[in-house]
């Protein structure tokens, strides 16, 4: 058996996408538009693991405008990425205004939410020092 993708149903492709790539550093590795059942597929995976990928599901909103009510997305649980310097990955992310729900505290584990509410962990290779503003931040919100 091999590990293939995990999928995650997405309301803005461009911003989930962005989220992906200038947050996270994974790359677009293929896309599928599918006009006749109307929606798009795009796989991302990190430049040291491209083949366990994370698909996106766009389905595309019916001719008046209405888009698919997926919840709040926490039925899905988390994605976690192995990162090379927590702290740096972080800042990128927070830099970009997205909250890191859990901040890196021990310097090996925070959690930031995508555009579409899905939670994204991120571990430190290795362990890192606890390091200020973040061994002294708060939770926020959920994650």
């Amino acid at each position: 058996m091999k590990y293939l993708h995990a999928m995650i149903r997405v309301h803005d492709l461009d911003a989930t996408s962005r989220f992906f790539t200038e947050g996270l550093g994974l790359h677009q590795t293929r896309r599928m538009d599918n006009d006749t059942g109307r929606f798009s597929l795009v796989y991302f995976g990190a430049p040291e693991n491209p083949e366990a990928e994370i698909e996106l599901t766009w389905n595309w909103p019916d001719a008046a405008g209405n888009t698919e009510d997926y919840g709040n997305a926490r039925n899905f649980g988390h994605l976690a990425f192995r990162v090379a310097d927590i702290y740096a990955s972080c800042e990128r992310l927070q830099a970009m205004d997205y909250t890191i729900n859990r901040p890196p505290r021990d310097g090996h584990m925070a959690f930031v939410r995508s555009p579409d509410l899905i939670s994204i962990e991120l571990l430190q290779d290795g362990q890192l020092p606890p390091r200020e503003p973040w061994a002294s931040m708060p939770n926020t919100g959920s994650w």
